[in-house]
């Protein structure tokens, strides 16, 4: 993928060592119903923190939250079981179909990226804050 600009490629193989072989946790820091975006922490003991974040590629209004390719990318990497991974403001991004989450889109999609590092899902854990639904 080339990235448009606010987004950068990331390439699974090029993220920490300890994704693929220790038990990782995912935690937002806010809830996970308050919009397209959740910002959260991938983390290991003994491990410094990545933050990782969710993005809901489909909202467009009041304006599109991410370029239309993207939202291809994102869509493309879903149909065949993958997550595409992104960088935003120095942050690894999680781009997920759809305009917002439920816990089961957030579990696909953290599973998904375990996947991508060669890490076995039974590995990763996410711990969810519920959050207010938008108004």
């Amino acid at each position: 993928m080339t990235a448009p600009a606010g987004f950068d490629a990331v390439d699974p193989f090029d993220l920490p060592d300890w994704l693929g072989v220790s038990d990782v946790t995912w935690a937002p820091e806010t809830g996970v119903r308050r919009g397209h975006a959740v910002t959260g922490l991938l983390t290991s003991p003994g491990q410094e923190p990545i933050r990782c974040d969710l993005l809901a590629v489909d909202p467009a209004y009041p304006a599109t939250v991410a370029p239309e390719t993207v939202r291809h990318d994102a869509h493309q990497a879903w149909r065949y079981g993958q997550v595409l991974l992104v960088g935003r403001d120095g942050r690894l991004t999680l781009a997920v179909p759809g305009t917002g989450f439920t816990a089961d889109l957030v579990l696909e999609a953290v599973g998904r990226l375990a996947l991508a590092v060669g890490a076995s899902v039974e590995r990763y854990s996410v711990l969810l804050r519920i959050g207010a639904e938008r108004p």
